[in-house]
Order: C-alpha cells, then structure tokens, then sequence
C-alpha cells in the first residue's frame, strides 16, 4: 500500500510542480528570467521529487498501471487551470477528461 501511496503522491507533487511552472512562466520577460524564477526553480524541484517518488512506485507497481495513472495529473492540471487561469473549459475538455477518468478505472481494475 506504501507504493501506491508514493505513486499518489508523485502525481499531486507533479501537478504543483506544473502548477508552479505555470506560474513562473506568466509575466515572464524573457526565457532567462522564466527560467530564473523562484516560481519556476520550486517547479522544477517538485518534478524531481516527484520523479523519486514514481521510481520507488515502481518497485512493487506495475509500468502497466503506474504509467497510464500518471494520466489523472492531466485531468487535475486541466481543472486547476480552468479555476485559477480561467483557462476555456468546454464540454469537449470534459468529455476528454472524463474519458481519461474513465480510463484509468478501467485499468486498475482489470
């Protein structure tokens, strides 16, 4: 149960990472100011732990159902996207989000 708990954990650490990413970038002057932000440098950090968090996920999960779960980070980045950036969300978005919802269930379960 540790690993799946780790994989849950690399997924929320991911979409902060993302978040943050996104973060740094808007308002950014140039590429090497985006890429100097406190904003963006915790972004990057986030990926990295998530990405040890993932590998130690990997060690009791199978690749065939670690990997496509990571998919749910998509939904979540989307939705957050829609509330914080009121980026569009249309019935399209959400008919693809719950198809990947959808998805992932389906995986796990078989």
């Amino acid at each position: 149960m540790l690993h799946y708990g780790a994989l849950a954990g690399a997924i929320l650490i991911g979409v902060a990472g993302q978040m943050l990413l996104k973060a740094g970038a808007d308002g950014a002057a140039g590429v090497v100011d985006q890429f100097l932000r406190p904003l963006t440098i915790l972004g990057l950090g986030a990926y990295g732990l998530a990405a040890l968090l993932y590998v130690f996920a990997l060690g009791r999960i199978p690749v065939s159902i670690a990997f496509p779960s990571v998919s749910l980070s998509y939904v979540v980045v989307a939705l957050l996207g829609h509330f914080i950036w009121h980026e569009p969300m249309t019935w399209q978005h959400v008919l693809a989000l719950a198809m990947i919802c959808g998805g992932v269930t389906l995986l796990v379960r078989a």
